[in-house]
């Protein structure tokens, strides 16, 4: 695992500290600009409330989305990831910025009964279209909040039909999108 100029946090507590990232091309850390501007939409919007916030980070990765929003006041954030690479960086970057958070390794699609989280991130591997399927997995095993914010960054190929949308951004191959999930159990 190495520390290569790359990820970092943006603003907060943790301001400026490098993420650990995997080597190889399995695991794409979201650029960092892409993921400045969601944080910014997020500070500024009048239907977000980073402060407090229980967050999931859906195919994790590094951790910097569940981070990041830790490091500006999130209350809480439990990391789901399923490649060993990845989850060797992000229990690294958890233990670097000294939280307590829990990692579920394994597939999002196979998730355990949980407990509502308000704040979603879901940055899954391009041209699978697994956002989907995770928020179906994660809607019918108790993982969403009533309301819950849902921000996931779509690949080339990736559709998905949002109604509720509330913002979107266009970063290079990502494409951003935000909404509330009205009506989730």
């Amino acid at each position: 695992m190495t520390i290569p100029p790359g990820p970092r946090i943006i603003a907060g507590t943790w301001k400026g500290r490098r993420l650990a990232a995997p080597e190889g091309l399995e695991t794409r850390p979201t650029n960092t600009r892409a993921r400045q501007a969601v944080f910014d939409i997020l500070a500024h919007a009048p239907w977000c409330e980073l402060r407090g916030a229980k967050v999931l980070d859906v195919f994790a990765g590094t951790g910097a989305y569940g981070l990041e929003a830790l490091s500006r006041g999130a209350a809480s954030a439990i990391f789901f990831e399923q490649s060993r690479p990845a989850l060797a960086a992000l229990k690294q970057n958890i233990a670097a910025c000294g939280v307590t958070s829990r990692v579920v390794a394994g597939d999002v699609l196979l998730a355990p009964p949980g407990e509502p989280h308000n704040l979603i991130f879901l940055d899954p591997p391009y041209g699978k279209n697994l956002i989907p399927q995770a928020l179906s997995t994660l809607r019918n095993r108790n993982w969403l909040a009533p309301n819950a914010l849902i921000i996931a960054e779509f690949g080339p190929g990736d559709e998905m039909e949002i109604p509720n949308l509330l913002a979107e951004r266009i970063h290079g191959k990502a494409r951003v999108k935000i909404w509330r999930e009205f009506g989730t159990i």
